[in-house]
């Protein structure tokens, strides 16, 4: 079975984080039997934050930008990225797909030259799906659509504009199947006009046995760009919250984004700045490292389609408080024990629940334990790459 995945998130040498799931989720579906080509739609159009810091920085981050080889090998895959431009997120991201179209259409061309593809797995209907769709028709080639839907199509393009609307309807209903990360966003996917979905979950690696814990202090932590969705703020809050009973708890943000400098406002303003620790972005190798040997992972977030961050940690025994009510959390809680699940922005019960744990040192390490075997029974990456090809199976069927 021959395979063309693409995508707009996806790791590069500028930003190795970037999309790093999509690329697992490839991996894995390789190491169960399918054989992986990867296209990337490279947008080369310096960020939000890069044009506002001027021209100057714009310039250079483009020149970089730019510089990222077409053609790569990432853990063995074969990876090519391809350049487009498009204008401003905020006001036209629906018609991304359209733009990225034609440089897709040639790729697809000269790929299916040396190897056969049998289907296309995109990852989002918008914009993966859609210029799938588009450059399909423009090649004048046939080929069975698989779309991932990870959250972002049916929590945030959809819903905020019809223009959105319509894009992820078209997306989705040129799939001969939708794979939806949790069943909340399964349902979702229908409601926005899937045909067919069907729930294949991301996963992490299981180490061989649970990580060592850092020395000194007990540490919180939280794995995810600094935005304000993720609620870093509402586990600096609990930190403050925890001083009296816990004056020697940290906590590691590890990440990068536009709510930093609010959060290092509000450490300073609730007297927490030294014992909260910017990390920054890191490699994901390194970032998962460093959450596994902390305490707790916190991710008190919204929106959360699924959240492998919680998986990741939960993998070398580390216990996570996620929210309730979110698809990702909902589900993985369900699937066994190992993370709690806080009403959203209650700052008091996420405190009350972070020093439970803290302070019974038997309920932590058993909460550790119960993360552990939830991941390994459901959440491995190994059993994403079955399932990712049992779904490619089923769309070829």
């Amino acid at each position: 079975m021959k395979v063309a995945v693409v995508a707009e998130f996806y790791p590069s040498r500028r930003d190795p984080v970037l999309g790093v799931w999509a690329h697992r989720q490839a991996c894995a579906a390789r190491d169960a039997g399918a054989d992986v080509r990867v296209l990337v739609l490279h947008r080369l159009v310096p960020p939000k934050a890069a044009i506002a810091s001027g021209p100057r920085v714009a310039l250079a981050t483009l020149r970089e930008m730019a510089a990222e080889p077409r053609h790569q090998v990432r853990d063995g895959l074969p990876v090519s990225y391809l350049p487009y431009v498009s204008p401003r997120r905020s006001r036209t991201y629906a018609s991304w797909g359209a733009w990225a179209a034609p440089g897709l259409a040639a790729a697809l061309r000269r790929l299916r030259r040396t190897f056969a593809f049998d289907l296309v797995h995109a990852h989002n209907a918008v914009p993966a799906g859609e210029a799938v769709r588009l450059a399909l028709r423009l090649a004048r080639m046939r080929a069975p659509l698989v779309v991932s839907v990870h959250g972002g199509d049916v929590l945030y393009t959809a819903p905020r504009s019809p223009a959105g609307e319509a894009a992820v309807a078209r997306g989705l209903g040129a799939a001969r199947l939708v794979l939806a990360n949790s069943r909340g966003v399964a349902e979702l996917a229908r409601t926005r006009g899937a045909r067919e979905t069907r729930v294949v979950h991301l996963g992490a690696e299981l180490p061989p046995k649970p990580a060592q814990r850092r020395e000194g202090p007990p540490t919180l932590v939280t794995l995810a760009h600094l935005i304000a969705r993720k609620r870093h703020a509402d586990v600096v809050r609990a930190l403050a919250v925890l001083t009296p009973g816990h004056p020697t708890l940290r906590y590691a943000i590890v990440g990068e984004g536009p709510e930093r400098a609010a959060l290092e406002a509000l450490a300073a303003r609730l007297g927490v700045t030294e014992r909260v620790e910017f990390h920054g972005q890191l490699e994901p190798a390194a970032a998962i490292e460093l959450a596994r040997r902390c305490t707790l992972c916190v991710m008190p977030s919204t929106e959360e389609a699924f959240g492998v961050a919680y998986v990741e940690a939960m993998a070398a025994g580390v216990p996570a408080i996620g929210c309730r009510g979110e698809p990702g959390p909902e589900e993985i809680a369900a699937a066994g024990d190992g993370l709690v699940l806080v009403p959203p922005g209650d700052i008091e019960r996420l405190s009350q629940r972070i020093g439970e744990l803290l302070s019974d040192t038997q309920r932590l390490r058993t909460a550790g334990q119960h993360a552990r075997e939830t991941v390994a029974a459901h959440f491995t990456w190994e059993v994403c790459g079955r399932q990712t090809v049992s779904a490619y199976e089923q769309a070829l069927a």
